[in-house]
């Protein structure tokens, strides 16, 4: 993913020039930044660094860049990174005492990630259109079809209750 990543960074200069090269450094940069301070901090917390939180922590750090890749210079660009790992490491751990349904901690690393690279780059004004926006979206959806199935449903499997069939037969 992180190689992925530098086409995309990469590619939204839409040219081979100066810019595609500082967002080709600059996601390097705050990618490894963030891994380091994940594991870091997830020695700190838990007692040691895992492959997973590596893992999280370089998708941390891939969000939270992605705004500002282009734009950045190197020391923002760490910053934006170790910023990014500690943020999402806390995020993800909250998600137990705040009791919201993440199986693969999309908020922690991607909502927070990418809420802190659109805070350093400065775009509050595209997060609050966004953030209105997408409330009036699930706002419509939940009066016509509803965010959530019920307990029943989610305890008998969505693979049955939703696609009538099995994903997994274990």
């Amino acid at each position: 993913m992180w190689f992925g990543w530098f086409g995309f960074n990469t590619g939204s200069a839409l040219a081979a020039d100066e810019t595609a090269v500082l967002a080709f450094f600059t996601t390097q940069v705050a990618t490894g930044a963030a891994v380091l301070s994940w594991i870091i901090v997830e020695w700190i917390i838990r007692g040691k660094p895992t492959t997973l939180g590596a893992a999280s922590g370089a998708v941390a750090g891939l969000v939270a860049i992605t705004p500002a890749a282009g734009f950045v210079g190197p020391v923002s660009a760490v910053i934006i990174g170790l910023v990014a790992g500690v943020l999402c490491y806390l995020a993800v751990l909250a998600k137990s005492r705040l009791g919201y349904d993440d199986a693969l901690d999309v908020v922690g690393i991607h909502g927070i990630g990418g809420i802190w690279g659109a805070l350093a780059t400065r775009v509050g004004a595209t997060m609050a259109y966004s953030f209105i926006g997408s409330l009036i979206i699930l706002k419509i959806i939940d009066v016509t079809v509803g965010l959530r199935v019920t307990t029943e449903e989610e305890v008998q499997g969505l693979d049955i209750t939703q696609h009538s069939e099995i994903g997994y037969s274990l």
